[in-house]
């Protein structure tokens, strides 16, 4: 879709439409209506109102809200306003006041924002978090824009458009600087791949603090004009039923989600349910952010198919907050596959084939290479280099961090493992979640699909794998242990590491430390184990 135009961030001001815009999921049944032509004033006022208090070139404003018109005003008006928005997770997105309080203070220590804006109902415990991080105190959204007149005209784009947060499944949450033109060609080169155009809807769920949701979403939509159908995380969660006769009523044709999203509509809607919905207009359904289950594709196609849902609409894809976000994709009606490596590696688990995540966006390239650096033929793995348009500029701070994730070289060296056959790229896992058994490796993720398959839900298990006194280890952590599921922890672990020490950590549900993406935060629990926080939850894991 080359015929597809590049457009400026703020381009979509010129002319905005009055008939298209955001529809925003309300507490009944409903929808809240937003045009462009709107969002455009809110915009240039919210602009008008960051002038004033003094924010300008080279400022960063942090963006503490929902999903909301607000939102979309809060971050193309920084823009406006010649600034860089940060998106930052709300509290609603952690369980724990104190683990919320101690992520948001490292966001905010990280980003240092000249000025921040929330929603009413976060205030006081945003206040309380910038107090500490020792940066200005946050204000309502509603209350900076009433009564401001808006800017005539937007100011030159800041050098850095956005400072990115990535999903801190490594450890704390690394700060991403992301120039207007890696922005913009990301964006251009997501509208080209799967053929987005303002005829085209869309719906997403996804929260607007990460990069799958803010990029892949909504700041999609709204460079593209088309309709676009905003539901909250957790109003998903409540009904993905909502979700899904949305799509059926208002023709959706783009839509994203991890493979937890599909996994959680398989849990949660029954075949009859679907009676009279219509899934044919659907032309992309993005699926990315964490390793893709070839079983919940099968399953997700299988239910939604019957009322016309293409296997083709399904697109595993691969990218990451370094990379602005997509990095490769299938294009759409290809149809997923699976391979394995051609050495036999570990990481295929004896037939768990690994998905295909497609080939590289325009102007992007991605190689294989070994520890040493060497690039890789086909089928063998090793880790992902990504290169071309739309890398990151660098960290904000924290240059040091051991995430396994660099910028320091040729490109992106992500951290990822993977292996390409026919140009197209499969992702294995982190390379830092993995553990050498025989000389191959076994990687977390792979263990855990295999627990999912044997009927122990996502975000209920986490498998740790690491050296411990000494010792190859791998450690299953449950949050709210059920009958069977330590036996096949067991069934698994015992069959792929070998004479690895087995562990078992007893949570309760909710206990698994996640990012606000809902990753597992696998190193961070290795080193609470290796701490001995775990000493009380820990035992041996046998198959009695």
């Amino acid at each position: 879709m080359l015929g597809i135009p590049d457009r400026g961030l703020l381009e979509w001001l010129d002319e905005p439409s009055a008939e298209r815009g955001l529809y925003y999921a309300n507490r009944g049944d409903g929808w809240d209506f937003t045009s462009y032509r709107d969002l455009a004033e809110l915009v240039l006022r919210t602009a008008a109102a960051l002038r004033a208090k003094g924010v300008g070139e080279g400022d960063t404003v942090g963006l503490v809200l929902r999903s909301s018109p607000g939102f979309v005003a809060g971050f193309f008006g920084a823009l406006a306003a010649g600034a860089t928005p940060c998106s930052i997770a709300p509290p609603f997105a952690f369980q724990r006041a104190d683990e919320y309080e101690r992520h948001a203070a490292h966001l905010f220590e990280t980003a240092g924002p000249k000025y921040t804006l929330c929603d009413d109902e976060s205030l006081e415990r945003i206040r309380k978090v910038t107090a500490g991080a020792g940066v200005p105190e946050p204000e309502v959204f509603e209350q900076l824009v009433a009564g401001v007149a808006p800017l005539e005209r937007p100011l030159p784009l800041p050098e850095t458009a956005l400072v990115q947060f990535t999903s801190g499944s490594s450890g704390f949450s690394r700060g991403v600087r992301i120039s207007a033109e890696a922005l913009r060609a990301n964006l251009t080169g997501m509208r080209r791949w799967i053929g987005w155009t303002p005829e085209r809807p869309g719906i997403s769920w996804l929260p607007v603090h990460h990069d799958m949701g803010l990029v892949g979403f909504v700041l999609n939509a709204v460079v593209t004009g088309c309709d676009g159908w905003m539901m909250q995380p957790d109003d998903f969660i409540r009904s993905p039923l909502r979700y899904l006769r949305c799509v059926s009523e208002q023709g959706a044709a783009m839509t994203g989600m991890p493979n937890f999203g599909l996994a959680y509509i398989l849990r949660r809607v029954r075949p009859a349910q679907l009676e009279g919905l219509r899934f044919d207009t659907m032309r992309a359904v993005i699926i990315g952010a964490e390793r893709v289950d070839p079983q919940v594709l099968e399953d997700f196609h299988a239910l939604l198919g019957p009322h016309g849902l293409d296997r083709g609409a399904l697109l595993p894809a691969y990218g990451g907050a370094e990379a602005t976000l997509a990095v490769t994709g299938l294009r759409p009606g290809e149809g997923w596959s699976t391979r394995v490596p051609d050495d036999g590696d570990a990481a295929s688990l004896a037939g768990t084939a690994v998905v295909g995540c497609g080939r590289p966006l325009e102007g992007r390239q991605v190689r294989i290479v070994s520890e040493d650096g060497e690039e890789l033929p086909d089928g063998q793995v090793g880790e992902i280099v990504v290169t071309g348009v739309s890398i990151a500029s660098g960290y904000v701070g924290d240059e040091g961090s051991a995430s396994g994730t660099s910028l320091a070289g040729e490109g992106l060296e992500s951290g990822d493992a993977g292996f390409v056959r026919e140009g197209q790229l499969f992702v294995i896992g982190r390379l830092g979640d993995g553990l050498k058994v025989s000389g191959k490796m076994v990687f977390a993720e792979s263990l855990e699909t295999l627990l999912h398959q044997r009927g122990v839900p996502e975000r209920r298990v986490a498998v740790l794998l690491g050296v411990r006194d000494g010792r190859a280890t791998g450690v299953a952590v449950f949050g709210g242990v059920q009958g069977g599921w330590r036996e096949a922890a067991h069934e698994v672990l015992s069959e792929w590491l070998g004479d690895a020490d087995l562990l078992a950590v007893e949570l309760p549900r909710g206990g698994i430390a996640v990012t606000s993406s809902g990753k597992p935060r696998r190193r961070v629990a290795w080193k609470a184990l290796c701490a001995g926080e775990f000493a009380d939850a820990l035992t041996p894991l046998t198959g009695a």
